[in-house]
């Protein structure tokens, strides 16, 4: 009898998991569409010194895709950061108030920071922080 009791209880140990992950799905879902957009780069910062930017805008779809000068992938919201990935690459950014990605990487002399700013409305049910 102690086997079925500790066999049931890892079911529905195994179930709630399962169903904790489904219905978390929908909020990560959410949460990208809440960032979509056309960003555009406004800056970059190295050696300590901050130079305009002029690299591709980056455009971030509803449906948890993106698209880069030709890199296209998906992209998930984790907390304050956004991946955006393909197969292959993952790059990370800092979501900041104001709708600003900040991506941070080393290059080949030091710490590179790269920021992009959305460039449109926020929908009407959506408030700019």
């Amino acid at each position: 009898m102690a086997a079925t009791g500790k066999l049931g209880l890892r079911t529905a140990l195994g179930l709630a998991a399962l169903l904790a992950i489904i219905l978390s799905a929908p909020v990560l879902k959410a949460q990208s569409s809440g960032i979509a957009g056309k960003y555009q780069c406004t800056q970059v910062k190295a050696h300590g010194k901050v130079m305009p930017c002029s690299s591709a805008q980056l455009n971030l779809k509803a449906d948890g895709h993106f698209e880069l000068r030709g890199w296209e992938g998906d992209y998930s919201v984790s907390g304050a950061y956004v991946e955006l990935s393909d197969k292959s690459v993952k790059s990370k950014a800092k979501l900041e108030p104001g709708y600003k990605l900040i991506f941070k990487y080393q290059g080949k002399d030091g710490v590179v920071e790269v920021t992009y700013e959305r460039r449109q409305s926020a929908p009407t049910n959506e408030t700019i922080s």
